[in-house]
């Protein structure tokens, strides 16, 4: 890779920790500074670059904390693409979005001005917005393919297994027929978390939007900073706890369809 002269990076951080939970989402686009931002060269009311993320005017207000999975994920983007940059850095950006806010990403990384590096592992991600894949073949080689994730697979002739160089590793690095068997068993407590799995996230995102509705109160936090804090606490006890339950249903989902599938 060739850096050219004058880059200016902008990053989006998969983790989305960048985000302070007490501000509002006016003052973490602005960074607290009026209600302007500066956005492609020109200068433009928060509100009106709020509404392009699918925020409502109303939200300008709302502390972060209070947001959604969803919501954050939209804002960590519409802040990062509000920095002036020619380089644009996307650290698996797919993460936690909804479809909406996925489809609206798609859409600035297609009008993005300048060149945008992502790292993913959502292929389809790949196939919608990638140019180019850069793919580690192993033995510290790096080669380029023209187009998405399955053009690369057609070029490459296979995914995204490293190839191995020497022959007579080839034997070892297959892996035998019984052992892959073996892993694809699904034990009573997978297939019972399976089944239990999608009333637990039910009630998780229930008692989610519960919390960030008390929180989206305007005053509570100049009004009642304790309950502010416990609301606060509960609310990111509840979103870690939804986002290792849906990874594990996840996990287990593909689990189940490798061995119908098998």
């Amino acid at each position: 890779m060739t850096l050219g002269a004058n880059i200016q990076m902008a990053a989006l951080d998969q983790q989305r920790d960048t985000l302070d939970p007490n501000l509002s989402v006016r003052d973490t686009l602005t960074g607290g500074r009026g209600d302007s931002v500066f956005v492609g060269g020109e200068t433009r009311h928060v509100v009106g670059y709020m509404k392009d993320f699918l925020f409502t005017p109303e939200q300008a207000g709302t502390p972060v904390i209070a947001l959604s999975g969803g919501e954050r994920g939209r804002l960590t983007l519409a802040r990062a693409l509000a920095k002036p940059s020619n380089l644009l850095v996307l650290d698996e950006p797919t993460n936690d979005l909804d479809l909406e806010t996925l489809d609206l990403l798609e859409e600035m990384i297609d009008d993005y001005p300048g060149t945008v590096l992502v790292v993913s592992h959502d292929r389809d991600f790949l196939d919608r917005v990638a140019t180019s894949v850069v793919m580690a073949e192993g033995d510290g080689r790096f080669i380029q393919y023209a187009g998405g994730y399955t053009d690369m697979v057609a070029q490459r002739g296979t995914g995204v297994e490293a190839r191995d160089t020497r022959a007579e590793k080839t034997e070892a690095a297959t892996p035998k027929p019984a052992r892959a068997a073996a892993r694809r068993k699904m034990n009573f407590s997978d297939k019972h978390a399976l089944e239990k799995l999608p009333h637990q996230l039910a009630v998780l995102e229930k008692q989610i939007a519960e919390l960030q509705g008390q929180l989206s109160a305007p005053d509570l936090y100049t009004r009642d900073p304790k309950k502010f804090a416990a609301l606060s606490q509960k609310l990111a006890d509840a979103q870690h706890e939804h986002a290792k339950g849906e990874e594990r249903w996840l996990e287990l989902e593909m689990l189940r369809e490798e061995i119908e599938n098998g």
